[in-house]
């Protein structure tokens, strides 16, 4: 772990890989929520980073993380959220010949892994979602889209995300939902806030 002073009152926290950094997260929002971490205004994960701002006395906390021993990551953390989705997404042969099954096995195989939001980037509401076995693991297109429509589920390394909004992309396209993934209205406004658990299920169309 190394802790990094960003301006007057940040740290961005460098983790060695993303098991370590969602555990360095866990940990946070835990020491947070039973009153055992310094008052901090934003904790923001990223893939190998946690970024902490809003720091009183950054120097203090610094040293404090630096004695901290971070245990795993609990499995089973934060409200789970059910998405439905229909799987009939453009890259759905591919992602199945990758993988070595039948284009339908992929939504049993999508639908029967519970996610974790690692964190949020991108766009507002996209979520960098872990949980499929490695062996699961796809590249990104050669050529990204110049178009992918609002609510397309994708694939692309160890991550499932969801567009919210329309956009270009490189990611395999798997299947659609209707699901509002942004709501500024909402709180919080995004569906897919890090640490949620994520169900996809299968939509008959």
């Amino acid at each position: 772990m190394r802790v990094l002073r960003v301006g007057p009152h940040a740290l961005l926290v460098e983790l060695a890989d993303a098991d370590r950094t969602a555990a360095f997260h866990a940990e946070l929002l835990r020491r947070r929520a039973v009153f055992g971490l310094p008052p901090v205004d934003e904790i923001v994960p990223a893939e190998r980073t946690v970024l902490l701002d809003g720091v009183a006395d950054p120097r203090a906390l610094a040293t404090e993380l630096a004695t901290w021993r971070v245990p795993p990551a609990p499995e089973r953390l934060g409200p789970v959220v059910t998405v439905p989705v229909r799987y009939d997404g453009a890259d759905l042969a591919e992602v199945a010949a990758l993988w070595g099954v039948a284009e339908d096995a992929v939504a049993r195989i999508h639908s029967a892994t519970e996610f974790r939001v690692a964190f949020s980037g991108f766009a507002p509401g996209f979520g960098y979602l872990t949980g499929l076995a490695e062996r699961y693991h796809v590249p990104r297109r050669a050529v990204p889209r110049s178009a992918v429509p609002a609510g397309a589920v994708a694939l692309a390394g160890p991550y499932t995300g969801v567009y919210p909004r329309s956009s270009p992309g490189g990611w395999q396209l798997i299947g659609r939902t209707e699901a509002p993934l942004w709501d500024a209205a909402r709180e919080p406004a995004a569906l897919f806030a890090p640490g949620t658990r994520v169900r996809f299920v299968i939509e008959e169309a």
